[in-house]
């Protein structure tokens, strides 16, 4: 694993109010974060990136200019920064207001205020996202692994298939949609990664089919999902998922998902 520590971190800090850059300034600076760059609009922060091209960009979600759903489209858009991690800090809390930042691949969405740990465990994704971690399997050799990626959101999967890459997972299929991803079951895989909320065939009706018949029915899956209705996450339990994790994820938990399911 690449030997990188939250002090290697450049973050641009963009929050138009300075009592709170202050406050989140300084949780940085008790995990020996020091090279803070700070912007307060939407447009200065545009300026900052292309100038300094940071590590990590933790973010409010309301500007005198726009909003962090502005700003981090900007950043998808431009091929010189699609992959940047990007941190929501919000007082928000309606899954419709923050789904969005969860399909573009947020490293973190933290609560306004947020606890230190909270901000900890996302330096941490964040450091997870820039290095490499080879994944160890007793039974599998990882280089030779064929996953399947199902998600409608092409940041999502970007975002993924970036931690699969950095476990030394080479062979990465990806499908837009549960019926696009059935097409593709009789090319082979050894595991199955997917979404819950998608168009025509959803997470939970892949995992049906996959589960109801007699080629597929032994491949392992994990679900990926921004769901937070506790109904729809039973019955997906139940369909037969082999585990499951939120959105945003932690780079850290999936390789050790990874490593449950596969091994076990």
């Amino acid at each position: 694993m690449s030997e990188l520590a939250s002090s290697d971190l450049n973050i641009l800090l963009v929050e138009p109010s300075a009592v709170q850059r202050k406050i989140i300034r300084n949780e940085l600076c008790e995990e020996q974060v020091e090279n803070i760059d700070e912007a307060s609009s939407v447009e200065e922060a545009q300026k900052r990136i292309a100038a300094i091209k940071p590590d990590l960009v933790i973010s409010a979600l309301y500007f005198p200019d726009g909003s962090a759903m502005d700003l981090l489209s900007g950043i998808r858009a431009n091929p010189e920064t699609s992959d940047l991690p990007f941190m929501l800090i919000s007082s928000e809390t309606r899954h419709s207001e923050l789904d969005q930042f969860k399909q573009s691949g947020v490293v973190a969405i933290l609560p306004k205020p947020f606890g230190h740990q909270h901000l900890v465990t996302a330096l941490n994704s964040t450091l997870d996202l820039l290095s490499s971690d080879d994944l160890e399997l007793e039974y599998y050799d990882v280089t030779s692994l064929r996953v399947l990626l199902v998600d409608d959101s092409r940041m999502a999967r970007k975002v993924i298939r970036k931690v699969l890459e950095n476990l030394s997972i080479e062979h990465i299929t990806e499908a837009a949609d549960g019926s696009e991803a059935i097409t593709l079951l009789p090319e082979g895989f050894d595991l199955i990664i997917t979404d819950y909320n998608m168009p025509e065939v959803n997470g939970l009706e892949l995992t049906k089919t996959i589960r109801s018949s007699s080629d597929y029915s032994h491949l392992p899956i994990l679900m990926v999902s921004s769901e937070a209705n506790q109904a729809h996450l039973s019955n997906v339990a139940k369909a037969g998922v082999n585990a499951m994790t939120d959105k945003p994820f932690e780079p850290a938990t999936v390789k050790k998902l990874l490593a449950n399911i596969l091994e076990g």
